[in-house]
């Protein structure tokens, strides 16, 4: 095992030990933004017959071959056809049908008229009325088709696709309320310190809130993962391994943060490797290097760092995209962007360096990268107001100067998006 591995070894090792969850079937609208399991089929046309575009009129299309301003053509309105009503009687050369958005058309008919451009000459425009057109109209215009989006047995949702909310009206109108997707993971999330106290609890001397439970938490749930925080953990070797061993037979993937580092009370790597297998403990980063991943009867345990930003640019690096690749998702990485550094900064260690910031559009559509005024790893509310991390390779060191391209990883795009 490297003492130092790259961001990318680390993603794709913890990536290599993690697999998409079973398969469980939800209502309909449980399953928006999960992943498909299986394809999935209209069990009707959609729509099921041709039906009007628009409020107008029903007509023949050859009706109206020769109208025009000078000599408009007039139809009598036979009857009215709102949506849900069917018109089943027949119409002869020169009659119509007043109809609205969404009702069947007629099997007499093949065309429809909008409202707006039709003159009402006797009557109300409904029946029996008489109304003139003035220009002609092309067959099956303003119609839309039965199963114009899908056909009976059509696979509407393929195996892999992501349910959209959109995507949720497409399969009620085909049918299927009910979609198989894959499981979300269930996350263990254990704070260790023996400082820590409960969010609820004002901190005593020495003391202080556990923030990052609240804050992984949220992490895993962002990334469609169930997380529960479990009690905080003491700084001692056999709490920790009783906690994490425990955790391990109940959860799908394990976080903790703190201990990761090599102090005199950091004992998540000794513990991973004594309850199973230790396979990464640093990542070339920062902030973060300390990043501890192993299997502890085959289930993933990570140990991030206690520093905020640090747990914070772990999770989003590294174990996000493993909760991801357990629900079925094949986008593990974030988007990307380049923008320029809107003014010099400095860089002092080797490693690759994630700076906290926004992102600025100028007048002639160029990104500009604008940093977090503190980056400490210490602090979540740079991390608060920041909308990406802009990357600072490895191996270099020194100032960079504003106007550099930089590339951001930008925190609030999803994946799947194309930019």
């Amino acid at each position: 095992m490297a003492e130092m591995i790259s961001l990318e070894e680390a993603r794709a090792l913890v990536l290599a030990h993690v697999e998409a969850l079973p398969v469980e079937t939800v209502p309909l609208l449980a399953c928006i933004g999960r992943v498909v399991a299986s394809d999935q089929r209209s069990d009707m046309d959609v729509a099921p017959f041709a039906h009007s575009a628009m409020d107008g009129y029903a007509v023949k299309a050859e009706d109206l071959a020769g109208a025009s301003e000078d000599a408009p053509v007039r139809l009598r309105v036979l009857a009215e056809v709102a949506a849900g009503d069917v018109f089943e009687g027949k119409a002869d050369h020169g009659e119509c049908v007043r109809i609205m958005t969404g009702a069947p058309l007629p099997e007499c008919f093949d065309a429809v008229v909008k409202y707006e451009v039709v003159r009402t000459v006797e009557g109300d425009g409904a029946g029996g009325s008489v109304v003139e057109f003035s220009s002609p109209t092309g067959v099956r215009s303003n119609v839309r088709e039965a199963g114009e989006e899908a056909h009976e047995g059509d696979v509407v949702i393929t195996t892999g696709e992501v349910v959209s909310t959109a995507g949720a009206g497409f399969l009620a109108s085909c049918g299927v309320l009910e979609v198989p997707v894959y499981r979300r993971p269930r996350v263990a999330i254990i704070a260790t310190g023996s400082e820590l106290v409960d969010a609820t609890e004002r901190p005593q001397a020495g003391q202080i809130r556990n923030s990052n439970s609240y804050a992984l938490a949220a992490c895993a749930q962002a990334a469609g993962a169930v997380p529960e925080i479990l009690p905080i953990v003491e700084d001692s070797f056999d709490a920790l391994k009783a906690a994490v061993a425990d955790a391990a037979a109940t959860y799908d993937f394990v976080v903790t943060s703190g201990g990761a580092a090599n102090g005199d009370f950091d004992f998540i790597k000794p513990v991973v490797e004594q309850l199973g297998e230790l396979h990464m403990t640093t990542v070339n980063m920062r902030p973060g290097k300390a990043q501890t991943f192993g299997l502890v009867n085959g289930t993933p345990v990570f140990g991030l760092p206690g520093n905020p930003a640090a747990a914070f640019c772990g999770f989003e690096l590294i174990i996000r995209p493993a909760l991801r690749k357990m629900q079925g998702y094949t986008a593990f990485h974030r988007a990307t962007v380049t923008a320029r550094l809107a003014h010099d900064v400095r860089k002092k260690d080797p490693r690759r360096l994630f700076m906290r910031g926004s992102l600025v559009r100028a007048e002639d559509g160029s990104l500009s990268f604008v940093p977090a005024k503190n980056q400490s790893s210490g602090l979540f509310g740079p991390i608060q107001r920041s909308s990406c991390l802009a990357v600072l390779p490895e191996f270099e060191t020194g100032s960079f100067a504003g106007g550099t391209d930089v590339t951001c990883v930008l925190l609030d795009v999803p994946e799947e998006t194309v930019l």
